[in-house]
């Protein structure tokens, strides 16, 4: 037995814990492991497996839906590289450092929807680049990056590094926001305490650096600190100093909710400009965010920043993962079966050409036995969307409602879209949903002034349900759950009367006056009151038969009824005047053959309204 060791021996060379190398061992990953009993032994020559990823109990296991209690955990809210890596369920990402190296631009910023894995890939940066007491190296060693060569792993350990993570900042004033940027930048200062024992530090940037452990240094001092920092770490270490800001942009859009706006801008600014701008000592810059506040000249005259959004191919499969990764995952987790309903409810992003998956949704899925729920959901504030909607004119929410009923239509994106420009100019509205992730991109082109022009729908299932449950949380003034209930009743009952008397309450008492509105308002209106009937898909303005119907509910289960609806609008109508415009509009449904669609997807209940309104007046005439 002199050649075998113990599995509490091997644990320890290793560096894993015991249960892992128990788990290696009843797996057959390490050759000529045997049972003595209960207890098994190891040959001493053997080698850790490739795969040492195991649980050490740092982070609640997950309940994979394989139900394979040696598989690994999954990552369910870990944003630390190294436990990632090493201890969990880890979808490989390092050759984003590949890429990077292969180019080296100075300065780069990748913006990307939240919880889409930018946190934990800016830790895999530091984590590669930081000089370390600690062999990081081992971290590398069985990753993609480490089988480029030689020419990229001599970048590994090399430079100090500054780390700052903005994203939990949301707070409701400038004055708690400040505190936490002080803590937070005097957190990193005491990172890097041995620059108090330097000789080549001199005793007035020590006095500095006090001041901003001490956290009594004055806004402007603090707004100092990151490229202060960088120049002593570059004195004592002799290498320029790599800058990482995380989630940048989360106190901007706070400030933005929270009215401080102005305030939290023109800090982000000198503290961001200052460390990223002609800062001799710097080696790389590496920032992440939702969106490019490029227009508030928060990186202004930064002409070494290089932007990778949504819409750019590079670095495309870094962020979140692709069919491929997730096909893999679920083959490891034994339910292979389940890809298609992973398509239907996580699939759905493209960032530039690659198709994406989202990757918080996606694990959580995984970790609560294959169940499809709105898991990305619970993970931050809708209050973009939500804000959207309230500011929406009717052309938009026209636009908005017929996205939840599977609609896609074309506009202008601008990936340097700002926070103010929601009410200011309310076709920027777009750009913010897909920089947000709430819309994705079916084809694009560049515009003539480098912006593009985006046909856009919404990604998948669990958006779907995102807006749905905001636009019809903006309708609850207008169509209470009572109210709801009763039109869906009313319409599936073919019951025209009562839709008519229905629609009437709704306008007469919530809606402004109406007197001099057009037919664009009521066909949104009546677009949201159909997006209450989840169980139907909606279409607007489409081709059908011998003309084009304004709204169709054709059932996904062809038991339920089909429904036609033609709207027109007058003004000062007389009670005969209305009702004839809605007799007319329910012609124009049987004459141009508007049900020919719905008949050719064997529908065999059609019910059909044509609905005409005059300010708060309404007369519905029904042919079923």
């Amino acid at each position: 037995m002199a050649d075998m060791i113990s599995v509490k021996e091997a644990a320890k060379r290793w560096n894993v814990t015991e249960r892992s190398v128990t788990g290696f061992c009843r797996d057959g990953k390490i050759p000529g492991a045997v049972k003595r009993g209960k207890a098994w032994m190891i040959p001493a020559d053997a080698q850790r497996p490739a795969d040492n990823r195991v649980k050490t109990g740092a982070y609640r296991q997950p309940h994979s839906c394989g139900g394979h209690e040696s598989r690994l955990p999954l990552p369910v809210g870990v944003s630390d590289y190294r436990l990632a890596s090493t201890e969990y369920y880890y979808i490989d990402k390092t050759l984003l450092i590949r890429d990077f190296l292969d180019e080296r631009p100075m300065v780069s910023l990748f913006t990307r929807p939240r919880r889409f894995g930018k946190t934990l890939n800016m830790d895999m940066l530091r984590t590669f680049f930081e000089k370390s007491d600690e062999d990081t190296s081992r971290y590398f060693k069985d990753k993609k990056i480490w089988a480029c060569g030689e020419k990229y792993r001599a970048y590994q350990g090399r430079y100090p590094v500054i780390f700052l993570s903005f994203k939990d900042m949301k707070y409701n004033s400038w004055e708690e926001t400040l505190e936490d940027v002080r803590d937070t930048i005097a957190r990193e200062y005491k990172r890097h305490r041995i620059l108090l024992t330097s000789d080549r530090i001199d005793e007035t940037e020590k006095h500095f650096f006090n001041e901003i452990t001490a956290k009594t240094a004055t806004v402007v001092e603090l707004s100092h600190a990151l490229l202060y920092l960088s120049q002593m770490l570059h004195e004592h270490y002799g290498e320029c100093a790599v800058i990482i800001v995380d989630e940048y942009d989360t106190p901007i859009q706070q400030g933005h909710a929270k009215d401080f706006y102005e305030e939290v801008i023109s800090f982000m600014r000198n503290l961001l400009s200052g460390c990223f701008k002609d800062n001799k000592h710097l080696a790389y810059g590496f920032l992440t965010g939702v969106l490019r506040i490029a227009k508030e000249s928060i990186f202004s005259g930064l002409n070494n920043l290089t932007i990778n959004s949504v819409l750019d191919n590079k670095y495309s499969e870094y962020f979140g993962f692709t069919a491929e990764e997730v096909r893999e995952t679920a083959r490891y987790y034994g339910v292979s079966d389940k890809f298609s309903e992973i398509c239907e409810w996580y699939d759905g992003y493209r960032f530039g050409n690659t198709e994406i998956f989202n990757p918080w949704s996606v694990i959580n899925y995984f970790s609560n036995h294959c169940e499809p729920r709105t898991y990305w959901l619970s993970t931050g504030s809708n209050d973009i969307i939500g804000e959207v909607i309230d500011e929406a004119d009717d052309e938009i929410y026209q636009k908005l409602t017929s996205l939840v009923n599977g609609g896609s239509f074309a506009t202008y994106i601008d990936t340097g879209v700002i926070y103010p420009q929601i009410r200011s100019n309310p076709s920027s509205i777009y750009s913010f949903l897909l920089v947000a992730g709430y819309l994705k991109v079916l084809r694009s082109s560049v515009s003539v002034g480098g912006d593009f022009v985006c046909e856009v729908t919404v990604p998948n299932k669990e958006i779907l349900l995102v807006y749905r449950k905001e636009i019809l949380r903006r309708l609850e003034h207008i169509i209470p759950q009572s109210t709801a209930i009763a039109v869906q009743e009313a319409i599936f009952a073919g019951n025209g009367g009562r839709l008519g008397s229905l629609i009437q309450t709704m306008l007469v008492q919530s809606v402004s006056c109406l007197d001099t509105a057009k037919e664009s308002f009521y066909h949104g209106f009546m677009l949201g009151v159909c997006a209450l009937l989840g169980g139907s898909y909606v279409t607007s303005n489409r081709e059908a038969g011998d003309g084009r119907y304004d709204i169709q509910l054709c059932p996904a289960d062809l038991r339920l009824p089909g429904i036609l609806i033609e709207l027109k609008a007058g003004r000062n109508c007389s009670e005969g005047r209305l009702k004839g415009l809605a007799e007319t509009a329910l012609t124009q449904i049987n004459e141009k053959n508007y049900d020919a669609e719905m008949k050719a997807k064997g529908v065999r209940t059609i019910y059909r309204y044509g609905i005409a309104f005059c300010g708060k007046r309404v007369e519905v005439a029904a042919d079923n």
